[in-house]
């Protein structure tokens, strides 16, 4: 008996368990390692015991499946850099008003916003304090300065920020997205407030950004149009931070993020393309483990300049495991070949797990390799172009397949057309691909402007088109789809037993079918019941007006003072409304005093007028009223004094020390988020 006789899928399966087990609990590093050290040695033991006997016991299965999840428990905690002694959360103090001298070096830059450069950086010291850890740090822009380059070391006084979490219900949470990626703090500056003091000795991804952005330099010399150099930097080079919001919005309503996203199709093509170029190599002797060797050095090679995002590193660990069984004839099965890449890349980092990204180019790889060879056989015609035709089909239908409900519950849409956006561009994406790698070749050796680069402009410029007519066919555009974690779960389950039921049909199977479909109706009565009794006062923020909400089951009542414009684009509205399954909206003016339940909500405003002979439970205060505080708090005694984004930071300052002096609660929205009242 052997420990690899057991299936690598139930072992990844186990260290997802692990890993999720670590982030959701408060184990220690000790106390994970030391169960993670007996429950090893206890595998071996039931290893040499077992290995012997005649019949297989289930012990040592049962061992090395526990040993599994506790290894993940332990590299989840081993990875949390805020469990370490010298991360900079352990010894800067947020509240604190002072300046500091911060000695940071620059890690990866990221897509910049219209008024800041942003980056990742490690802090390395703190004024006089060597520390570690990873910030985001947001530069405001000035034309007169370039962007810093990866390994520089800088200085900057300034003071370290907190991560805010989302200010209102369902939003987008920025905050756990930069804490899944060790990021705890974020640094805002402007160039003039900067030192660079020395370029380190070059890291591998300070190595691998030089060769891109001198490509990148390359490419600007010629006459692209902004779009098309824009989606050949993200096609080639793995490198987005210039594509415009419009563009990137065709390409997601269009459902062709993913040629965007370098990932398993362009390694894919990438690895066809090498695998036909260095065929000629299999005719000498050892040309085989040279041909494998070459293509591993440029498929890791293009993943690096790529930037070894989650979906790269997915994609080219899968390949390698793949381009070693084609060429060194080692029997392989992609499911197996897809579990080991997993397994690795979530031993190296195990947060990786919490990326959207990384969790759906997992689920669209497993829904082709399971559902597609059920689609190709169902429609065989006697001509080649049809038959082709049919299985680009069967790809995107199996992927959509396997991210369809993962995909809701994130992005809650679906693009209908999305077979037209892959069978019309994915057959020619590898000669787009080949194209474009002659092109950069072109650059590096600097030809001059001449009808390649003015076809392959053109050639983008198609792509980008047709993306765009896709995605402006709005009726086969659905958005706004509500979606929660346990009706994904019951979609996917019934997912599950249909692919289980045709890949072997049964009467057992069959009810299988039956029974996740009564499942996934019981959830839905569940979210039903859930949804109509559940009642809830929200006092939004938005920054210089006021937005209240009544929630009554699936019916929402807002109070406003927007414009008619402005209130329909709200975000905060319509995620309050996509999360919460509202099928119902009524909109009205602002009213100074709201009876919720059994309690009072009293609204002062700018003029400053309110009854002495109430007694309100929340006061809010809005459009910055010229008020004494003490003696409102002294005449209405509410328990808790509210602030949306109508009021001046100045005044929210002043409301908030003065409630802190009289121990009274006080809520900003634009610091703690919408206050809800249930």
């Amino acid at each position: 008996m052997k420990l690899l006789d057991f299936p690598i899928v139930k072992l990844t399966l186990c260290l997802i368990t692990g890993i999720i087990i670590g982030s959701k609990t408060s184990f220690t590093v000790s106390e994970t390692l030391i169960t993670s050290c007996l429950l090893l040695l206890a595998t071996f033991v039931s290893y040499f015991i077992s290995k012997n006997k005649f019949k297989k016991t289930i012990w040592f299965g049962a061992l090395a499946f526990l040993t599994t999840i506790s290894i993940g428990a332990l590299i989840t905690e081993l990875h949390n850099q805020q469990s370490h002694k010298n991360h900079y959360s352990n010894y800067y103090d947020y509240d604190n008003l002072n300046d500091s001298r911060i000695i940071l070096k620059i890690r990866e830059q990221l897509k910049p916003t219209t008024y800041h450069d942003r980056y990742i950086a490690n802090i390395i010291q703190i004024d006089s304090v060597l520390v570690s850890g990873k910030v985001q740090l947001n530069i405001s822009k000035d034309s007169t300065n370039s962007k810093l380059p990866v390994d520089h070391q800088i200085v900057i006084v300034s003071k370290l920020q907190a991560l805010k979490p989302p200010l209102s219900p369902f939003q987008f949470n920025y905050k756990a997205y930069l804490e899944n990626k060790n990021i705890y703090a974020q640094i805002n500056s402007d160039y003039s407030s900067l030192t660079i003091l020395k370029t380190t000795n070059p890291s591998v991804l300070g190595f691998a950004n030089t060769v891109r952005q001198s490509i990148i330099a390359k490419l600007e010399n010629y006459s692209f149009k902004p779009d098309e150099l824009a989606v050949i930097k993200a096609l080639l080079l793995g490198y987005r931070q210039d594509i415009s919001k419009n563009l990137y919005e065709d390409y997601a309503n269009a459902g062709a993020i993913h040629i965007l996203a370098i990932s398993g199709l362009h390694i894919g093509i990438i690895l066809i393309m090498l695998n036909f170029l260095l065929g000629f190599l299999k005719r000498y002797k050892y040309g085989l483990y040279v041909k494998t060797g070459i293509i591993l050095i440029l498929l890791w090679s293009f993943a690096l300049i790529a930037g070894l995002s989650p979906s790269v590193l997915r994609a080219t660990t899968m390949f390698t495991a793949l381009a070693i069984g084609m060429n060194l004839k080692r029997p392989y099965n992609s499911m197996n070949t897809l579990a080991i890449s997993a397994f690795v890349l979530l031993l190296i980092n195990p947060f990786l797990l919490f990326e959207v990204g990384f969790q759906l180019s997992y689920l669209a790889v497993i829904g082709i390799v399971t559902v597609f060879p059920m689609l190709k056989p169902l429609v065989r015609r006697k001509y080649k172009i049809p038959n082709k035709i049919w299985e680009l089909l069967a790809v995107s239908f199996s992927a959509q397949i396997g991210i369809l409900p993962l995909s809701l519950f994130y992005f809650h849409q679906f693009p209908g057309l999305f077979f037209i956006s892959n069978v019309l561009i994915i057959p020619f994406l590898g000669l787009i691909l080949g194209f474009g790698f002659f092109i950069i070749l072109l650059a590096l050796l600097n030809t001059p402007q001449n009808i390649l680069f003015d076809i392959y402009g053109y050639v983008i410029h198609v792509m980008n088109s047709l993306f765009k007519w896709v995605a402006h066919q709005e009726a086969f555009l659905f958005k706004d789809i509500p979606m929660n974690w346990f009706l994904a779960i019951g979609m996917y389950l019934i997912i599950l037993c249909a692919i289980n039921y045709f890949k072997s049909k049964s009467y057992k199977r069959l009810i299988g079918i039956l029974l996740s479909v009564l499942i996934f109706q019981a959830l839905l009565v569940y979210n039903k019941w859930q949804v109509t009794t559940h009642d809830e006062m929200v006092i939004f923020h938005k920054s210089r007006y006021s937005l209240i909400g009544f929630k009554h089951g699936n019916h929402l009542n807002v109070s406003h003072n927007l414009d008619s414009t402005s209130l329909h684009k709200n975000n905060s509205i319509l995620s309050y409304q996509v999360g919460n399954f509202i099928k119902q909206t009524e909109f009205d003016t602002l009213r100074n005093i709201y009876q919720f339940k059994n309690e009072k909500l009293l609204i002062v405003d700018s003029l400053g007028v309110y009854p002495s002979n109430m007694k309100p439970d929340y006061i809010l205060l809005r459009n910055s009223p010229k008020i004494n505080l003490n003696r409102l708090i002294d005449s209405l005694i509410p328990t808790t004094i509210i602030a949306d984004g109508s009021n001046y930071k100045s005044y929210i300052y002043r409301w908030k020390q003065t409630c802190i002096t009289r121990k009274l609660p006080f809520h900003y929205t634009g610091e703690k988020g919408a206050f809800i009242i249930e």
